[in-house]
């Protein structure tokens, strides 16, 4: 199972008993927004898309949504999100726990969106539907072994 990679993942960092399990699913913003009881831009989404090289994962604010002016300018490419099957094949986690945590794969590479710099603390998902652990932005940054920070996303208004 996914989650039990990450578990041992964070077991390296002494932080797997941080790891929260929920009865009800977190595999959307909205659903991790209930299941934490927190307002949805908290929540850390991890969007996957396609590159030359393999993949590129943006962590990202639960409000925020991909510019693809920036993206583009940043990544040298346009934005194509990874289908299902490649998420899973590219992370090792299915889609709604899709992480930057626990990934082997060295053609994938970690970026965080500075959309979550505005929080203490944020909420991203640990391998599978039903799971979160609470970092700060400097922490998820650390443990997801991101490259950059990068300024690829738009928020509301």
């Amino acid at each position: 199972m996914s989650i039990e990679k990450v578990r041992e993942y964070f077991k390296t960092l002494g932080r797997e008993g941080d790891i929260l399990e929920f009865e009800v699913s977190s595999a959307t913003v909205e659903l991790a927004a209930q299941a934490l009881q927190v307002e949805g831009k908290r929540i850390c989404k991890t969007l996957s898309f396609k590159s030359d090289e393999g993949a590129i994962l943006v962590c990202a604010a639960g409000d925020a949504r991909i510019d693809n002016k920036k993206f583009k300018s940043v990544f040298g490419l346009k934005a194509k999100m990874l289908s299902f099957e490649e998420a899973l094949e590219y992370t090792g986690h299915a889609v709604g726990g899709v992480c930057p945590f626990g990934i082997e794969r060295g053609d994938v590479r970690v970026y965080c969106d500075e959309s979550l710099k505005r929080f203490q603390t944020v909420f991203p998902a640990c391998g599978s539907s039903n799971s979160a652990i609470e970092l700060t932005s400097a922490e998820l940054f650390e443990f997801s072994k991101s490259e950059a920070w990068v300024d690829v996303c738009k928020l509301p208004g």
